[in-house]
């Protein structure tokens, strides 16, 4: 007789030393619960073989292939990731729906004499209860935003303030964007919408909700994803505390984050591409030139003044709202910001709580 298996509702409820995905690589990176492994009982081009017999031969003769497939994967995931691992050893496992693929590995691995837990409902019920945290937990954070244009140096003083002791919501971080045309590095990619949503709701349980949440301001979409509804809404009434910089330092403090472009110059290109619908021939071939002859300063001086300072102006977090706050940068220098997040903290706590 094997070790327990056992049923739960909910990924949150168990202690489990491990979180086992089963499913195939790309439903798991497609989402997946944080924190999991993926050790397929059937790989895409396996699932995808089983699914055509199934269809035009039997579903004997699928069950009997897929069976020995998914045997051998689990025998080789045991073999190793987890041979070393001790009689007191729990995983947790899921699959889509928590049916056969779960069942099959906890059964194996019960035997081993694991005790071992099945989220009930698979990736399924964790897709629906993550859709019900972002509805549910979302409207009770208190956010104050981070505003500021371009260069000011707005997640260095999130970050910043992070350090100091404060709270914050970094969904540029989640979201591997800096939140701009600029914003995705060469050879990198976002993670899917769903998957920027199960890490969104795993940072706010991890906050203390009655307590200020500070988050940079963004327009609706950070690249190519999408800010859930009821963050956004919050965001657009919320206090503002705004950075200002001088332009020239701002060209310099621009040219310094995003260095990374300087050796990469057909990510500069792509990004004029996307930019010759709104700025035309002229100004896209001068920066074109710019970067060609490595004149980064002026680039950067002229993409300020051209492109991110006039999309800041209209942008719907900022127009026809005030501003609670204004904390002023001069070179950008990180004990600037050390002390500039001192200072939104203290003010948050005198001014927003009315403690002192």
């Amino acid at each position: 007789m094997g070790a327990p298996i056992n049923k739960i509702n909910s990924w949150v409820e168990t202690t489990a030393d491990m979180i086992i995905d089963v499913r195939s690589p790309s439903e798991f990176e497609n989402d997946h619960i944080p924190g999991a492994i993926n050790m397929p009982v059937l790989t895409d081009d396996e699932r995808a073989e089983v699914g055509t017999m199934y269809k035009n031969i039997s579903a004997f003769h699928a069950r009997r292939y897929g069976g020995a497939i998914v045997a051998k994967n689990i025998s080789q995931h045991i073999l190793n990731y987890l041979q070393e691992k001790p009689a007191e050893f729990r995983p947790m496992i899921y699959c889509w729906r928590g049916g056969q693929r779960s069942n099959s590995f906890a059964r194996v691995c019960s035997d081993i004499g694991w005790q071992t837990y099945i989220l009930e409902g698979g990736y399924k019920s964790y897709r629906k209860e993550v859709l019900i945290g972002l509805e549910t937990v979302v409207p009770k954070i208190n956010p104050i935003l981070i505003s500021g244009p371009t260069g000011t140096g707005k997640t260095r003083l999130l970050h910043q303030i992070a350090k100091s002791g404060g709270q914050i919501l970094d969904l540029e971080g989640l979201a591997n964007h800096r939140g701009s045309l600029l914003g995705l590095k060469p050879g990198e990619k976002q993670p899917s919408q769903r998957y920027f949503e199960s890490l969104l709701l795993l940072q706010i349980r991890q906050l203390k909700l009655e307590e200020p949440i500070f988050v940079e301001a963004e327009s609706s979409k950070i690249g190519e994803i999408q800010i859930p509804k009821y963050l956004f809404k919050l965001m657009k009434t919320a206090p503002i505390i705004e950075i200002t910089m001088p332009l020239e330092n701002r060209a310099k403090f621009l040219m310094k984050e995003y260095q990374y472009l300087q050796t990469h110059s057909q990510a500069l290109y792509n990004l004029f591409d996307a930019m010759f619908y709104r700025h035309g021939e002229e100004k896209t071939s001068n920066w074109r030139e710019l970067a060609k002859n490595q004149d980064w300063y002026e680039l950067a001086l002229n993409l300020i003044q051209s492109h991110y300072d006039p999309a800041y102006k209209t942008s719907s977090m900022r127009k026809q709202r005030d501003v609670n706050h204004t904390i002023m940068i001069d070179n950008g220098v990180n004990d600037e910001f050390k002390k500039a997040a001192q200072i939104v903290l203290e003010r948050y706590k005198r001014e927003f709580t009315g403690y002192e």
